[in-house]
């Protein structure tokens, strides 16, 4: 089993510091789990004297989930959490674990709990198997 999330995050119409700020406090609070690692993906450098910077790559992260077997619940758990706490401008979130994939943007906190258990059990599942 793919024991790495990577976590993509992005905020329609957000600044690439706002972005930045936002997954810099997600990636705080994920370092307190019972986690590897949360290392913040660079994508790559601008081209020098380039201004724009793809928002897109500034919001990731992977996370390495080692050997705990809670860790992943831990992550949804705060993901959720988090969601949650983002009442003025909701961010969009791209979850990917080996082939498994989920989005959410624009769902509400039972539309995101819902989603994120079915991806923790999914995943859960795909560990169970020889």
């Amino acid at each position: 089993m793919d024991r790495h999330l990577l976590i993509l995050l992005s905020e329609e119409g957000a600044e690439a510091e706002r972005v930045a700020e936002l997954t810099g406090y997600l990636r705080e609070e994920l370092l307190a789990l019972d986690v590897d690692d949360v290392t913040a993906v660079p994508r790559g450098q601008p081209p020098p004297g380039a201004r724009a910077v793809d928002v897109g790559e500034i919001g990731t992260l992977l996370v390495g989930l080692g050997s705990s077997v809670a860790a992943l619940e831990q992550v949804v758990s705060v993901l959720r959490s988090w969601l949650g706490r983002c009442h003025d401008a909701r961010p969009s979130l791209r979850l990917q674990m080996g082939e498994d994939v989920l989005d959410m943007s624009g769902a509400t906190d039972e539309q995101v709990a819902e989603a994120l258990e079915i991806f923790s059990r999914r995943r859960s599942t795909a560990g169970d198997r020889p």
